[in-house]
Parts: C-alpha cells; structure tokens; sequence
C-alpha cells in the first residue's frame, strides 16, 4: 500500500512549523557540538597543549573523512521531503534504502584506503613531533567508526525528513552524553589519555547506531524497506543515478568546505602549537555557532522541500523569508552571548595561560562570524530542500576563491588575518546565493503553475 499525501492548495504558511523543525534540530545539533567541545575540554584537564592541538588536529580530520560525507545526510533529507509531497511513505523508503547502500560502499572504501589515507591526511593538516603522536593514536581508533557514521547519516536524514525532530533529539542528546561520560571516564578514570577519546567516539557511534536503526526499522518502514529491497527497483542504476547526481554535487560542495577548514587548521599550525590550540578552541565555537544556526538550515530543508514539492512558489518564497528572518533574529542572539561570555569560556577551554590569551585575541571575530554565516546555513537549506545542488556547488566554489585570495591578502594581520579570511568566506557564500536564486525560482517554479491535489 502506497500513502500519498494531498498537496495543499494555499500557500499560506505555519510559523509554528519553523520552530517545531528548528528548535530540536538546534538542540541537536548543540548536542552534536558537545564532541567537539567535551573533548578539548577533557583534554584540556591534562595541561598538554601538544595533546589540545592532537585532538584540534584528530577533529578536523575527521571533520574531512567524515563531515564531508554528510551529504547523504542533507540530501536524504530534500529527496524524503520532497517525496512526502509528491509519492508518498513508499518513495521515501526507497530514498533511505539508497542512502545506506551508498553509505556503507563509501565506509567500505575507506576501510579499504586506511593505511594510505590516513597518514595523508594527518600530514596534510600540519602534525608534527609531540602532536602527530598523539593524533595518530586517537585517529587510528576513531577512523573504524566509518560504516556506523555513513549509516547515522542515511538513518538520521531519513527521519529528519519525515519531521521526527524529537526522536532525533532524544538519539543526539543520548549519544553525546554516552560520549562525554566516556571520555571522562576513560581519560581520567581510567588514565588512557588521548587514547580515551578516540574509544569513547568508536563505541558511542556503534550504539547510536543500534538505537536508530532499531526506531526506524519497525511497523510499516520496515515492510516498505523489505518490499523495496526485494523488488530490487531501489538500488539499481536506473534509480540510483538521481541519488547520487544530487550527492555528488553535495559531496564535492562539502569537499570544498572541508579543504577550507584544513587550511584553516594547516596555517594556524604553521604559527605554533600555542596558535593552533587557540585556534581549535575558537574553532569549535564556530561550530557549535554554526550547529546551532543550521537549526534554520534543517527547518529550510524540510518546509521548503514540502512546498519545491507540491509546487507552492508563493508559499516557498514565504517560507525562505520567514526562516531568514528568524535566522538573523538567532544569529544577533548569539553574538550578544559571545560578547558578555567570550573571555571566561575561552579561559575555561585553555590548557594553558598562552593559549587562553591567544585565544582571547581574537574572540571579536566571534561577534562577526553568526552574521556572516547565518544567511548562507539557511539558503543552504532551500538550496538542498528544492535540489539545486549544482547551484550550491558553484556558490561553495566561488567562495573558496575569495577565501584563497583573501588569505593571500591578510597574512601580514597574522592570526587576525586567518578570521578575516574566513568570515569572507561565510559571507561571499550567502551573496552568491542570492545572485543565483531568482533564476532557479523562475526556472522551477513558474509563477502561474498551479497547485493540484494528488489523490
């Protein structure tokens, strides 16, 4: 049996929805930030800046091997909404099929690239001596975690895409916490060290997994995921060419952002051990800023999706202007915050005195980073909700060459130059967005298109 929804014929929209996606979706997303955060400072408590710039080094690696995959996160999530509006509960099963048989061809590949891949990369993102040590050990134990994050992210945009925030809540804020509370164990219960770390990520990633996979797989998903699985119709090339045409696009996008981020972390490496600590902790911040705003990225994904789906321009439209609204609304909040607790939370973070006043620094650009990022998390979100993908590509790229130019431009303003840059980067990124929107809405959206019922 084949549920298909009935398009609206209004266009008007429900504000409410906006917070009843964005609001657990930002709790989440803290809770994801909490990593991040909780590492360093765990490590943090054992007074080595060689060990707070290993794990700075090992996070971003992952960030790379990992984060960069997240497209199938993002792009499971535009293709179920989009389905919800337009075929209905069996198309989405098929979608999700498809994440995961990607999902774990890619962990496969990585497993297999291993003794070549991830010396590579530490190499590339500037380790050396004391810190090169260290962040072999935590990568070596984290990098098996593969096939457990491709299939979180295939699972988790999946549910993301039905609106099942709160469950996604429940399973982030518990895999956090399991995380946390074993690296606190493990580093200093146990004295593993960096080691720790890297075990604590491994097993709470496998039971998160375990949980997840079992929420999703019962009652009629999993008779539809059988079916699907059985007919075959799912996972050949026929039906996986769309999938992947989107996620490549995506995947090269995140590829791009994440060679970004390397750089981020080679040229701070390149001023000292005492700079790329700083520059971790700053880093994190930004992501738990950035976790936190895309809030309004997941919210844009979905309601967009919805309306790219049902072929509602007015009430896309209405949509994007009401997320970005609130978006900008977030984003002065979070500056504000910044601003009165920047210095006392860096210090907090540091493992030591030259690393907290390196950090404070350059705490302003913590003032400018939410406003420069926010609009282009959300236009992200309508970009990936409507599958413009090449789109978001060419936007990312553009960016890039800013951000490269720039930091060609701002390397005599030392450490402030890397922020400058980077806050270009955000920026330029949300202009070229804008410039590339009003001829996708009119190309994919004709104005006198009408809104039918499906029956």
């Amino acid at each position: 049996m084949n549920t298909r929804p009935t398009a609206l014929r209004t266009s008007s929209i429900d504000t409410r929805a906006i917070w009843a996606i964005a609001l657990p979706a930002m709790l989440t997303n803290v809770a994801t930030a909490l990593i991040g955060l909780g590492d360093m400072w765990i490590v943090g408590r054992l007074g080595d800046a060689s060990a707070q710039g290993a794990v700075d080094v090992g996070a971003r690696l992952f960030a790379v091997l990992f984060t960069v995959m997240n497209f199938l996160k993002t792009g499971t999530t535009g293709l179920v909404a989009q389905a919800g509006t337009r075929e209905g509960e069996d198309a989405q099963a098929q979608i999700l099929l498809r994440g995961l048989i990607v999902g774990l061809a890619i962990a496969a590949t990585l497993l297999v690239l291993k003794p070549v891949l991830l010396p590579w990369l530490l190499a590339t993102l500037g380790a050396q001596g004391d810190v090169m040590g260290a962040a072999s050990v935590y990568a070596e134990i984290r990098y098996w975690s593969a096939p457990a994050v491709m299939a979180n992210l295939a699972l988790v945009g999946f549910l993301v895409g039905r609106r099942k925030m709160t469950a996604v809540l429940i399973f982030e804020v518990g895999y956090n916490l399991l995380n946390v509370a074993l690296g606190l164990w493990f580093v200093l219960g146990l004295d593993m060290g960096i080691a720790g770390i890297g075990w604590s990520s491994f097993i709470a990633e496998y039971a998160k997994l375990a949980v997840v996979a079992a929420f999703v797989c019962r009652g009629e998903t999993l008779v539809r995921l059988a079916s699907a699985a059985r007919q075959g119709a799912s996972y050949s090339w026929g039906s996986l060419r769309p999938f992947l045409s989107v996620n490549r696009d995506l995947f090269l996008r995140t590829v791009i952002l994440m060679v970004a981020l390397a750089t981020l972390t080679r040229l701070s490496a390149e001023r000292g051990e005492v700079v790329l600590a700083a520059n971790g902790i700053i880093y994190q911040i930004f992501v738990f800023t950035a976790l936190l705003l895309d809030g309004f990225e997941n919210a844009a994904q979905v309601l967009n999706g919805e309306r790219f789906g049902a072929r509602d321009r007015r009430g896309f439209v209405a949509y994007l202007k009401a997320i970005l609204l609130r978006g900008f609304a977030a984003a002065a909040f979070v500056a504000f915050a910044y601003f009165w607790l920047a210095e006392p939370v860096l210090r907090s973070f540091a493992a030591t005195d030259n690393v907290a006043q390196a950090a404070i620094d350059v705490a302003p650009w913590l003032l400018v980073i939410p406003f420069a990022g926010v609009a282009g998390f959300v236009f992200d979100g309508i970009f990936v909700g409507a599958s413009w993908t090449r789109a978001l590509l060419i936007s990312m790229a553009g960016s890039a060459i800013v951000f490269a130019l720039a930091l060609w431009l701002t390397w005599p303003l030392g450490n402030h130059g890397l922020w400058l840059s980077f806050s270009l980067f955000l920026l330029v990124r949300a202009v070229l967005q804008i410039a590339l929107l009003p001829r996708l809405v009119s190309r994919d959206l004709p104005e006198a298109q009408e809104i039918t019922p499906q029956v």
